[in-house]
Protein backbone atom coordinates (compact mmCIF):
# COMPACT_ATOMS: atom_id res chain seq x y z
CA UNK A 1 0.00 0.00 0.00
CA UNK A 2 1.75 3.07 -1.18
CA UNK A 3 1.46 6.05 1.17
CA UNK A 4 4.40 8.35 0.03
CA UNK A 5 3.08 11.30 -1.48
CA UNK A 6 -0.31 13.57 -1.08
CA UNK A 7 -3.39 11.65 -0.39
CA UNK A 8 -6.63 13.57 -0.45
CA UNK A 9 -9.32 13.87 2.30
CA UNK A 10 -12.36 13.67 0.26
CA UNK A 11 -15.66 15.98 1.08
CA UNK A 12 -18.52 14.13 1.20
CA UNK A 13 -20.95 15.40 -1.46
CA UNK A 14 -24.88 15.79 -0.60
CA UNK A 15 -28.12 16.78 -2.32
CA UNK A 16 -30.13 18.76 0.24
CA UNK A 17 -28.88 17.02 3.39
CA UNK A 18 -28.75 13.25 1.90
CA UNK A 19 -25.34 11.77 0.75
CA UNK A 20 -25.04 11.56 -2.81
CA UNK A 21 -22.37 8.98 -3.39
CA UNK A 22 -22.57 8.78 -6.89
CA UNK A 23 -21.10 12.68 -7.17
CA UNK A 24 -17.39 10.78 -5.86
CA UNK A 25 -16.61 9.68 -9.15
CA UNK A 26 -16.45 12.97 -11.23
CA UNK A 27 -14.49 14.44 -8.69
CA UNK A 28 -12.17 11.68 -8.01
CA UNK A 29 -11.55 11.62 -12.22
CA UNK A 30 -10.79 15.98 -12.08
CA UNK A 31 -8.38 14.44 -9.21
CA UNK A 32 -6.45 12.13 -11.13
CA UNK A 33 -4.99 14.39 -13.34
CA UNK A 34 -3.07 16.24 -10.42
CA UNK A 35 -0.54 12.49 -9.51
CA UNK A 36 -2.41 12.16 -5.98
CA UNK A 37 -1.25 8.85 -4.32
CA UNK A 38 -4.39 7.87 -2.60
CA UNK A 39 -7.97 8.86 -0.79
CA UNK A 40 -9.09 8.98 2.23
CA UNK A 41 -12.92 8.38 2.53
CA UNK A 42 -14.63 8.90 5.86
CA UNK A 43 -11.64 11.76 7.09
CA UNK A 44 -12.86 14.95 9.55
CA UNK A 45 -12.88 16.90 6.32
CA UNK A 46 -15.33 14.27 4.80
CA UNK A 47 -17.45 15.00 7.62
CA UNK A 48 -17.44 11.85 9.07
CA UNK A 49 -19.01 12.77 12.57
CA UNK A 50 -22.37 13.71 10.94
CA UNK A 51 -22.94 10.18 8.71
CA UNK A 52 -24.36 7.43 9.93
CA UNK A 53 -23.17 3.91 9.18
CA UNK A 54 -24.63 2.98 6.27
CA UNK A 55 -24.22 5.81 4.75
CA UNK A 56 -20.39 5.80 5.24
CA UNK A 57 -20.16 2.71 3.29
CA UNK A 58 -22.49 3.46 0.91
CA UNK A 59 -19.60 6.38 0.50
CA UNK A 60 -16.59 3.46 0.70
CA UNK A 61 -18.04 1.87 -1.73
CA UNK A 62 -18.81 4.31 -4.35
CA UNK A 63 -15.36 5.77 -3.78
CA UNK A 64 -14.10 2.27 -4.34
CA UNK A 65 -15.56 1.98 -8.10
CA UNK A 66 -13.93 5.49 -8.93
CA UNK A 67 -10.41 5.07 -7.42
CA UNK A 68 -8.04 3.19 -9.51
CA UNK A 69 -7.12 0.17 -8.18
CA UNK A 70 -3.54 1.11 -8.24
CA UNK A 71 -3.98 3.94 -6.13
CA UNK A 72 -4.89 3.76 -2.09
CA UNK A 73 -7.46 4.06 -0.30
CA UNK A 74 -7.93 4.77 3.06
CA UNK A 75 -11.27 4.52 5.06
CA UNK A 76 -11.51 6.72 8.37
CA UNK A 77 -13.13 4.19 10.99
CA UNK A 78 -12.42 5.78 14.28
CA UNK A 79 -15.54 5.94 16.82
CA UNK A 80 -16.20 5.63 20.23
CA UNK A 81 -16.46 2.54 21.27
CA UNK A 82 -13.58 0.06 20.48
CA UNK A 83 -16.23 -2.44 19.30
CA UNK A 84 -17.79 -0.26 17.19
CA UNK A 85 -14.40 1.10 15.57
CA UNK A 86 -13.79 -3.02 14.68
CA UNK A 87 -17.03 -3.34 13.55
CA UNK A 88 -16.84 -0.60 10.82
CA UNK A 89 -13.16 -1.42 10.33
CA UNK A 90 -14.35 -5.16 9.05
CA UNK A 91 -17.12 -3.59 7.09
CA UNK A 92 -15.16 -0.90 5.17
CA UNK A 93 -12.79 -3.67 4.68
CA UNK A 94 -15.42 -5.47 2.86
CA UNK A 95 -16.37 -2.16 0.88
CA UNK A 96 -12.74 -2.00 -0.68
CA UNK A 97 -10.38 0.08 1.78
CA UNK A 98 -6.69 -0.79 1.23
CA UNK A 99 -6.57 0.03 5.02
CA UNK A 100 -7.79 2.29 7.80
CA UNK A 101 -7.43 5.69 9.48
CA UNK A 102 -8.32 4.79 13.54
CA UNK A 103 -9.32 8.37 15.41
CA UNK A 104 -8.26 8.32 18.90
CA UNK A 105 -11.93 7.82 20.72
CA UNK A 106 -12.18 11.07 23.78
CA UNK A 107 -15.18 11.61 24.75
CA UNK A 108 -14.05 10.39 27.98
CA UNK A 109 -10.97 11.85 27.21
CA UNK A 110 -9.28 12.29 30.92
CA UNK A 111 -9.75 8.03 30.95
CA UNK A 112 -7.89 7.90 27.88
CA UNK A 113 -4.81 7.15 29.61
CA UNK A 114 -1.72 5.35 28.36
CA UNK A 115 -2.64 1.99 28.76
CA UNK A 116 -6.28 2.42 27.76
CA UNK A 117 -5.16 3.89 23.96
CA UNK A 118 -3.03 0.63 23.54
CA UNK A 119 -5.53 -1.47 24.54
CA UNK A 120 -7.95 -0.01 22.11
CA UNK A 121 -5.28 0.36 18.91
CA UNK A 122 -4.48 -3.18 19.96
CA UNK A 123 -8.21 -4.77 20.01
CA UNK A 124 -8.36 -2.97 16.80
CA UNK A 125 -5.90 -3.42 14.78
CA UNK A 126 -6.00 -7.56 15.75
CA UNK A 127 -9.13 -7.65 14.67
CA UNK A 128 -9.28 -5.37 11.19
CA UNK A 129 -9.16 -7.34 8.09
CA UNK A 130 -6.43 -4.65 6.02
CA UNK A 131 -3.60 -2.32 8.21
CA UNK A 132 -4.10 0.48 10.00
CA UNK A 133 -3.05 4.09 10.26
CA UNK A 134 -3.11 6.14 13.89
CA UNK A 135 -4.80 9.32 13.87
CA UNK A 136 -3.25 11.83 15.90
CA UNK A 137 -6.15 14.81 15.69
CA UNK A 138 -6.10 17.53 19.37
CA UNK A 139 -8.05 20.28 17.43
CA UNK A 140 -10.86 17.88 17.48
CA UNK A 141 -10.85 15.75 20.02
CA UNK A 142 -8.28 17.58 22.54
CA UNK A 143 -6.38 14.37 22.88
CA UNK A 144 -2.77 13.90 21.99
CA UNK A 145 -1.40 10.61 21.77
CA UNK A 146 1.78 10.03 23.73
CA UNK A 147 4.69 8.92 21.76
CA UNK A 148 5.29 6.33 23.99
CA UNK A 149 1.71 4.88 22.34
CA UNK A 150 2.99 5.23 19.18
CA UNK A 151 6.44 3.65 19.60
CA UNK A 152 4.01 0.46 21.66
CA UNK A 153 1.35 0.21 18.66
CA UNK A 154 4.46 0.17 16.08
CA UNK A 155 5.31 -3.21 17.02
CA UNK A 156 1.99 -4.35 16.40
CA UNK A 157 2.15 -6.11 12.44
CA UNK A 158 -0.76 -4.54 11.12
CA UNK A 159 -0.17 -1.14 12.70
CA UNK A 160 1.43 0.49 9.96
CA UNK A 161 1.64 4.25 10.15
CA UNK A 162 0.10 7.40 12.32
CA UNK A 163 -1.19 10.46 10.55
CA UNK A 164 -0.57 13.67 12.35
CA UNK A 165 -2.74 16.36 12.10
CA UNK A 166 -1.31 18.46 15.11
CA UNK A 167 1.48 20.49 13.36
CA UNK A 168 3.58 19.88 16.22
CA UNK A 169 6.98 18.78 14.66
CA UNK A 170 9.05 18.53 18.12
CA UNK A 171 6.22 16.25 18.60
CA UNK A 172 6.54 14.38 14.94
CA UNK A 173 10.55 14.30 15.44
CA UNK A 174 9.91 12.52 19.07
CA UNK A 175 7.56 9.76 17.76
CA UNK A 176 10.13 9.04 14.56
CA UNK A 177 12.60 8.76 16.84
CA UNK A 178 10.70 5.46 18.92
CA UNK A 179 9.68 3.84 15.56
CA UNK A 180 10.87 1.80 13.00
CA UNK A 181 12.12 2.50 9.87
CA UNK A 182 9.52 1.13 7.82
CA UNK A 183 6.34 2.85 10.02
CA UNK A 184 5.05 5.57 8.09
CA UNK A 185 4.06 8.62 9.32
CA UNK A 186 1.79 11.23 8.06
CA UNK A 187 1.30 15.04 7.73
CA UNK A 188 -2.05 16.19 8.32
CA UNK A 189 -1.11 19.73 8.72
CA UNK A 190 -0.83 21.85 5.66
CA UNK A 191 1.35 24.75 7.39
CA UNK A 192 3.67 22.02 8.50
CA UNK A 193 3.79 20.17 5.12
CA UNK A 194 7.33 20.70 4.54
CA UNK A 195 8.90 21.08 7.87
CA UNK A 196 7.31 17.42 8.32
CA UNK A 197 8.65 15.97 5.08
CA UNK A 198 12.16 17.13 5.77
CA UNK A 199 11.76 15.51 9.20
CA UNK A 200 10.89 12.16 7.77
CA UNK A 201 7.18 11.95 6.88
CA UNK A 202 6.83 10.00 3.74
CA UNK A 203 3.49 12.32 2.77
CA UNK A 204 0.60 14.40 3.80
CA UNK A 205 -3.06 13.94 4.24
CA UNK A 206 -4.21 17.77 3.37
CA UNK A 207 -7.22 18.76 3.67
CA UNK A 208 -6.60 21.89 1.79
CA UNK A 209 -5.52 19.66 -1.12
CA UNK A 210 -8.80 19.17 -1.79
CA UNK A 211 -9.30 22.58 -3.61
CA UNK A 212 -5.79 22.74 -4.51
CA UNK A 213 -4.07 19.63 -5.29
CA UNK A 214 -1.68 21.06 -8.01
CA UNK A 215 -0.05 23.08 -5.06
CA UNK A 216 0.14 20.41 -2.60
CA UNK A 217 1.26 17.93 -5.04
CA UNK A 218 4.11 20.20 -6.56
CA UNK A 219 5.62 20.92 -2.86
CA UNK A 220 6.17 17.18 -2.66
CA UNK A 221 7.49 16.99 -5.71
CA UNK A 222 10.14 19.59 -5.18
CA UNK A 223 10.76 18.14 -1.83
CA UNK A 224 12.10 14.74 -3.36
CA UNK A 225 13.77 16.02 -6.25
CA UNK A 226 15.87 18.41 -3.54
CA UNK A 227 14.82 21.75 -4.92
CA UNK A 228 14.40 23.11 -1.29
CA UNK A 229 13.72 26.81 -2.60
CA UNK A 230 10.86 26.07 -4.81
CA UNK A 231 9.43 23.81 -1.73
CA UNK A 232 9.74 26.62 1.04
CA UNK A 233 8.29 29.24 -1.33
CA UNK A 234 5.58 26.90 -2.10
CA UNK A 235 5.13 25.88 1.18
CA UNK A 236 4.69 30.09 2.15
CA UNK A 237 1.53 29.84 0.22
CA UNK A 238 0.55 27.22 1.47
CA UNK A 239 0.33 28.47 4.95
CA UNK A 240 -1.40 31.40 3.85
CA UNK A 241 -4.35 30.07 1.60
CA UNK A 242 -4.68 27.20 4.60
CA UNK A 243 -5.10 29.49 7.43
CA UNK A 244 -7.65 31.92 5.66
CA UNK A 245 -9.91 28.40 4.49
CA UNK A 246 -9.08 26.38 7.12
CA UNK A 247 -8.49 28.27 9.66
CA UNK A 248 -11.24 31.00 9.73
CA UNK A 249 -13.93 28.19 7.82
CA UNK A 250 -12.93 24.96 8.73
CA UNK A 251 -14.54 22.27 5.82
CA UNK A 252 -17.22 24.74 4.21
CA UNK A 253 -14.10 26.64 3.58
CA UNK A 254 -12.66 23.88 1.69
CA UNK A 255 -15.95 22.90 -0.59
CA UNK A 256 -16.49 26.47 -0.52
CA UNK A 257 -12.88 27.15 -2.96
CA UNK A 258 -13.63 23.80 -4.59
CA UNK A 259 -16.73 25.25 -5.93
CA UNK A 260 -14.87 28.57 -7.05
CA UNK A 261 -12.39 26.07 -9.34
CA UNK A 262 -14.66 23.66 -10.71
CA UNK A 263 -14.69 20.92 -7.99
CA UNK A 264 -18.45 20.81 -6.98
CA UNK A 265 -18.14 20.66 -3.47
CA UNK A 266 -21.25 21.96 -2.00
CA UNK A 267 -22.71 22.81 1.25
CA UNK A 268 -21.51 20.89 4.50
CA UNK A 269 -24.05 18.96 6.41
CA UNK A 270 -25.45 20.80 9.31
CA UNK A 271 -24.78 21.54 12.12
CA UNK A 272 -21.83 23.03 9.95
CA UNK A 273 -22.73 26.40 8.01
CA UNK A 274 -21.93 26.94 4.64
CA UNK A 275 -19.82 30.52 3.90
CA UNK A 276 -21.78 33.58 3.40
CA UNK A 277 -21.15 35.87 0.41
CA UNK A 278 -18.66 38.24 1.12
CA UNK A 279 -16.25 35.35 2.78
CA UNK A 280 -16.74 33.54 -0.66
CA UNK A 281 -15.84 36.76 -2.16
CA UNK A 282 -12.40 36.79 0.39
CA UNK A 283 -11.71 32.99 -0.65
CA UNK A 284 -12.29 34.03 -4.65
CA UNK A 285 -9.64 36.74 -3.77
CA UNK A 286 -7.23 34.51 -2.43
CA UNK A 287 -7.56 32.15 -5.52
CA UNK A 288 -6.46 34.78 -7.61
CA UNK A 289 -3.57 36.21 -5.48
CA UNK A 290 -2.36 32.86 -5.87
CA UNK A 291 -3.02 32.98 -9.59
CA UNK A 292 -1.22 36.14 -9.99
CA UNK A 293 1.80 34.41 -7.92
CA UNK A 294 2.03 31.48 -10.25
CA UNK A 295 1.22 29.22 -7.38
CA UNK A 296 -1.71 28.44 -8.63
CA UNK A 297 -1.85 27.98 -12.80
CA UNK A 298 -4.88 28.86 -13.19
CA UNK A 299 -8.46 29.73 -10.90
CA UNK A 300 -10.17 26.54 -12.48
CA UNK A 301 -8.95 23.07 -12.59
Amino acid sequence: MNLHGVLLPLTTPFDGDAVAPARLGAAISRYETHGVTGYVVLGSTGETALLDEDEKIALLSAAREAIPATKTMLAGVGLESTAATVRLACRAAEAGADGLLVLTPFFFRSRMTADALVRHFTAVADAAPVPIVLYNVPAHTSLVIPPTVVETLARHPNVIGLKDSSGDVPWMLDVLGRVPADFRVLCGSATAFLPALVSGAVGGILAIADALPELAVRLFQCHIEGRAEDALHLQKALVTVTRLVLGSHGVAGIKAVMDLRGLAGGDPRLPLLPVVAAERAALAGEIDRLVALRVLDRVRI
